[in-house]
């Protein structure tokens, strides 16, 4: 018969035993953790590389009878988006498009085509007849809602420049001002003089700038983008104030002071947006892309198409105004060189 000591030693055994084996189960499912979310993390960011994320990517409005559109295939790494900045003020459920401007993203060789179109600019919309671009998206919205009617502002410019949309982001006086207040302000170099002859806050009417780098603050940089009638060329100098603004913007953004804002920042877009189709994956991804190679003066480009004014039938009004007609020659050519390829 085995004393009390022997047995005890065969149980302190078997109890190490199974301390160990246990331990080396926890081990192995540690391991097993670690092994799969670096699986997963490594599987993640692939996807979400450029190359992977921007490919066979949707077009906005390809069901819309537009077979041209439909067919075109992109790049991968490449993307196009419509940034909108609408008159819509807090609580309006319909608004017109101020400004329009269309990018043309290209992640794997860092440049970045944009083009503003003027709002007065001449385009079909459907069961209408001919209208003002800036009135696209008004008349859809009372008709069919606010969605629908940014999409049909997304569709009548993609018909027009025959350009395949991916994405719109749009935003307002309000969501720009938010925004620039954000990050600290921008630095924007004007290239000309700009007096404010219509200002949304009427205690900065007749306030002026000359031409050269501001410091500006949320407010004057809308009040500034929102200004034409002082301009030389009305929209088209509008369009350059848009450009500045945006690499005012992008500038600041890359500063490492903001770039840790960024987790922050996201969870305030609806501060900045009234409305995007674009998700946290695209921005993430779009992230990666720009990384360590984000030189906004250099990589932006802005791109022009010229227009003559004309005073037209307005099948919408009813009426004559004035509306702009873009040299349908220049469009093409600037289209097919710098928007897709």
């Amino acid at each position: 018969m085995m004393d009390k000591t022997t047995n005890e030693t065969r149980g302190g055994k078997r109890r190490g035993k199974k301390r160990r084996r246990i331990l080396r189960y926890t081990l192995l499912v540690l391991v097993l953790l670690v092994v799969t979310g670096t699986a997963f993390g490594f599987h993640k960011y692939n996807q979400l590389k450029p190359d992977n994320h921007f490919s066979h990517l949707k077009i906005i409005g390809a069901n819309k009878n537009n077979d041209d559109i439909s067919k075109y295939k992109q790049k991968s790494g490449t993307f196009n988006v419509l940034l909108i900045g609408s008159d819509a003020r807090k609580g309006d459920t319909a608004s017109h498009t101020d400004s329009m401007v269309l990018i043309h993203a290209n992640l794997n060789d860092h440049t970045y085509n944009m083009m503003s179109l003027p709002r007065d600019t001449r385009v079909p919309i459907q069961g209408y007849g001919y209208t003002k671009l800036t009135s696209v998206q008004y008349i859809s919205q009372v008709k069919h809602g606010t969605k629908e009617g940014i999409i049909e502002a997304v569709h009548s410019i993609s018909t027009l420049t025959g350009v395949p949309i991916n994405y719109y982001a749009e935003t307002n006086y309000w969501g720009l001002q938010y925004m620039v207040d954000a990050i600290g302000g921008i630095e924007m170099d004007l290239p000309f003089k700009v007096t404010l002859t219509h200002p949304w806050h009427s205690e900065n009417k007749g306030k002026t700038f000359d031409a050269g780098t501001h410091t500006l603050n949320g407010q004057m940089v809308s009040e500034i983008t929102h200004e034409r009638y002082s301009l030389p060329g009305t929209d088209y100098g509008r369009q350059q104030l848009q450009q500045a603004a945006l690499i005012g913007i992008a500038k600041k953004m890359m500063q490492p002071s903001n770039v840790t804002k960024f987790p922050a920042l996201s969870q305030s877009l609806s501060k900045f947006l009234v409305a995007t189709n674009m998700t946290t994956d695209d921005m993430v991804s779009i992230g990666l892309g720009v990384r360590g190679d984000f030189r906004p003066e250099q990589q932006i480009k802005y791109r022009q198409v010229k227009g003559r004014n004309a005073t037209m039938y307005d099948d919408v009004l009813k009426a004559n105004n004035s509306q702009v007609v873009l040299d349908p020659t220049e469009l093409k050519n600037v289209i097919k060189k710098y928007f897709t390829n």
